[in-house]
């Protein structure tokens, strides 16, 4: 049941003649799907969180200007995507460059699971619902300026007409349909060129196997082993500490350097974020007789190699629903 056949349940004919708890219902119902159109955007899950209450408290304040010529939906996503564009104006006046994305933050799939199941007779549409989550996507959309960010993101991820872009931004079609070929043009620059060379796409028996492996290798701190696993032109980043490592060797000396060969007593636990594989690991702490958070390494695996790994810190843990800590196996 849509939020606009609810208004017609309400037996009203606008959303002036709504009372507040009755709004807030109505745009619940959308609560998720918002979150991760802004998540898009912004690329941070808490300046997403921020925005999605902005974007529902002008929505309240604005509530007599909905005229219904188009459906709830569609007016908050407009109203959303306003308020990421004036929170990018405040807070970040320049997109990233050179590669990383410093307030890059993941995305935890059972929250995902919350969004509406796509078409399962249209696999190109649950393909783009996948590839753009995954933080390949989301680091080369930040690259972009934010305008032609939000016309990518309605156009080719929400598959708005060019003319109803158009009017959210208040341009002409012609320099939307500009705005999108630059755009494009622009994320061709920072992903592969072929789809399966830059998603991994759904998760087989191979790659549960490398994972696997990846996850024990780290456990046992063989960094000799866990080079093996890796592509040549791998990428490795950390956010929000910066530094973009590029190419086996070059990962490989910044984990030595770290002193993560010296590290000990490690346990892991598997995930997933962003639709992507993830691990989890914690380090055993005398003190507190546990093991407790350390990091999360977001995997992309393509042609049975991995080739980038994203590392968050242990402040993510809770936001992905981890355990605060593990209890003791006997050998720490």
């Amino acid at each position: 049941m849509s939020a606009d056949t609810r208004l017609e349940e309400l037996g009203v004919s606008g959303l002036g003649d709504v009372d507040e708890p009755a709004f807030s219902g109505l745009a619940e119902r959308h609560r998720r799907e918002l979150h991760v159109h802004c998540y898009r955007m912004l690329g941070s899950f808490e300046d997403a969180e921020d925005t999605v209450q902005e974007t529902f408290l002008r929505a309240w304040r604005r509530r007599e200007t909905f005229e219904g010529r188009s459906t709830f939906r569609a007016w908050l996503y407009r109203i959303a995507t306003n308020a990421c564009l004036d929170l990018l104006a405040k807070r970040r006046p320049e997109p990233a460059t050179g590669g990383e994305v410093l307030w890059l933050q993941p995305y935890p799939d059972r929250l995902l699971d919350e969004l509406p199941a796509g078409d399962a007779d249209e696999p190109e549409t649950v393909a783009v619902a996948r590839e753009t989550i995954e933080l390949a996507y989301l680091v080369a959309v930040q690259h972009l300026a934010p305008r032609p960010r939000a016309v990518l993101i309605l156009r080719d991820v929400l598959g708005w007409p060019a003319k109803d872009v158009a009017e959210l931004l208040g341009d002409s079609v012609n320099s939307v349909n500009s705005a999108l070929q630059r755009a494009r043009a622009g994320m061709r620059e920072h992903l592969p060129a072929e789809r399966q060379d830059w998603t991994g796409g759904e998760e087989d028996t191979g790659t549960r196997e490398l994972v696997r492996r990846y996850t024990d290798l780290s456990v046992a701190t063989d960094i000799d082993g866990i080079a093996a696993l890796l592509r040549d032109d791998v990428r490795c980043s950390m956010p929000p500490t910066p530094g973009l490592h590029i190419g086996r060797d070059a990962v490989v000396n910044d984990w030595i350097e770290s002193g993560f060969e010296g590290m000990k007593h490690l346990r892991a636990v598997l995930t997933s974020v962003n639709r992507q594989p993830a691990v989890a690991f914690y380090l055993w702490r005398k003190r507190e007789g546990a093991y407790l958070p350390l990091t999360i390494d977001v995997l992309r695996i393509t042609g049975g190699a991995i080739t980038e790994i994203v590392t968050f810190h242990d402040d993510r843990f809770p936001r992905l629903g981890l355990p605060e800590r593990l209890p003791p196996d006997g050998n720490g």
